[in-house]
């Protein structure tokens, strides 16, 4: 990006907080992290008296009240702005660079189809971690849920997008992240499960199902779904009986009948 067009002040909160002004960290106190993170979490000005009742719900109206002019003040020293205030609202700064807003324009970029993800985006989302996951705070609850769903649904569209465009090593990349943040989750093996297909590598795909078939028999005692194991059988019956080759690399009579309900040579 041009110098020129990079903004002064940046925020992030995908991964933990952080403050940049003019690409170099900036140490802001506790309180105002806080505040300047629930700002950041809202795309409209805030009223003072939700964002002190929420950032401060154990104590009186009127500590609330002064913990947050507190916070203020200490954000009011550093020689830049982060923050714009009226008597009633708070919000952040239009000129300050959210990470979040930025991902949720990737996502519905993603989400919209149509042109091919700039390397750029795939990047970020690679990048993009939970919402300020060392913070225990009530009021991140759901948004951190609500990214994080996010995270995994534009990440698994992501990998097919890629992979139906040819770009074999970026969706890779991208599956690979999904399942690493989460291990049990059947949809992001399928995403990588799918790339190795439409990449015409059915013997990588069938091992990538026995990495998860036993993973989950290990820490759960189920078995892969059946809309999985069908996948595995479409792509094998399209190879020309070949899965006879096949069959040491996945033990399909333990997985639930697969075998049983397609060809199966000898």
């Amino acid at each position: 990006m041009d110098e020129r067009a990079r903004p002064a002040c940046s925020v992030s909160l995908l991964g933990g907080f952080e403050c940049r002004h003019h690409g170099a960290p900036v140490a802001l106190p506790l309180t105002s992290q806080r505040v300047v993170a629930f700002l950041a979490l809202h795309e409209r000005p805030v009223l003072r008296a939700h964002v002190a009742g929420v950032l401060w719900p154990d104590s009186s109206q009127r500590r609330a009240s002064g913990n947050l002019r507190s916070a203020l003040w200490r954000l009011a020293r550093f020689p830049f702005t982060l923050l714009v205030a009226s008597s009633t609202h708070l919000g952040v700064d239009p000129a300050v660079a959210v990470d979040l807003r930025e991902f949720d324009r990737d996502v519905r970029a993603i989400g919209g189809g149509g042109t091919a993800p700039s390397p750029d985006v795939v990047n970020r989302l690679l990048l993009a971690g939970d919402l300020l996951p060392e913070w225990d705070e009530d009021w991140l609850t759901m948004e951190r849920e609500a990214v994080r769903q996010l995270r995994f649904h534009v990440g698994e569209l992501l990998s097919r997008e890629l992979a139906g465009r040819g770009r074999f090593i970026e969706a890779t990349r991208v599956a690979l992240s999904l399942i690493a943040a989460e291990p049990l989750r059947e949809s992001s093996h399928r995403s990588l499960i799918e790339v190795f297909l439409v990449e015409g590598n059915l013997v990588e795909a069938l091992r990538q199902y026995g990495r998860y078939r036993d993973l989950v028999r290990a820490e759960l005692g189920v078995e892969p779904s059946n809309a999985l194991r069908q996948v595995l059988l479409d792509a094998m019956r399209a190879r020309d009986g070949s899965n006879a080759a096949l069959l040491p690399v996945i033990d399909l009579e333990r997985d639930g009948g697969l075998a049983a309900t397609g060809p199966r040579h000898t």
